[in-house]
């Protein structure tokens, strides 16, 4: 049961929550996640394709807070570790996490449970701090990932095809939740 300094959206509409409901909603999430990765765009120049995953993910933490957050993407890795297809492209295994993209994996846990730590924080009710979190959230990612990255290509490189191509998609993406989360807020508020 969440407490008053740290409640989420997800908090605020089912305040009373089981041990099952919160199962249920990091399987969910976990799924998303997948569901997510299958609107990939591959891109020639690098192993990293355009997805819509860095937003699910980030949105995750930002709707059930760090833990269940984290816990969900963990719960997604864990489906493709077990031979679901919910990497990039439909991929799956442990080839998959050991691979030239596994950074961005292990990036995502820790990102959701950063902006799952901001959200619990307050940082979801106002468009500029939801920002603030998810460009946090996707630095996270990137840091990870790049360096990951790194190890199979130059650090320049790295650079180049792991981040570069992805900015200004990630912008239209925390824009996209930057207006919804707050506005869901507001909504909340006025019944």
């Amino acid at each position: 049961m969440p407490t008053a300094h740290a409640l989420t959206l997800v908090d605020a509409l089912l305040p009373r929550r089981t041990a099952l409901l919160e199962a249920g909603l990091v399987l969910f999430f976990g799924l998303a996640i997948g569901l997510s990765s299958l609107v990939a765009v591959p891109l020639p120049f690098t192993p990293v394709p355009l997805t819509l995953q860095t937003m699910t993910v980030l949105l995750a933490g930002l709707l059930l807070g760090s833990r269940l957050g984290a816990l969900s993407v963990l719960a997604y890795i864990g489906q493709g570790l077990v031979g679901m297809p919910v990497f990039a492209n439909g991929a799956w295994g442990l080839a998959r996490l050991a691979g030239p993209t596994g950074g961005y994996l292990v990036g995502f846990v820790f990102a959701a449970a950063l902006v799952g730590l901001l959200a619990e924080r307050g940082w979801d009710r106002r468009a500029a701090t939801t920002v603030a979190a998810m460009v946090l959230g996707n630095a996270v990612i990137y840091g990870l990932g790049v360096l990951w990255l790194a190890s199979f290509v130059p650090l320049q490189a790295a650079l180049l095809q792991g981040a570069a191509p992805f900015l200004a998609g990630d912008a239209l993406k925390i824009a996209a939740v930057a207006a919804a989360l707050p506005a869901g807020w507001s909504r909340l508020a006025a019944r």
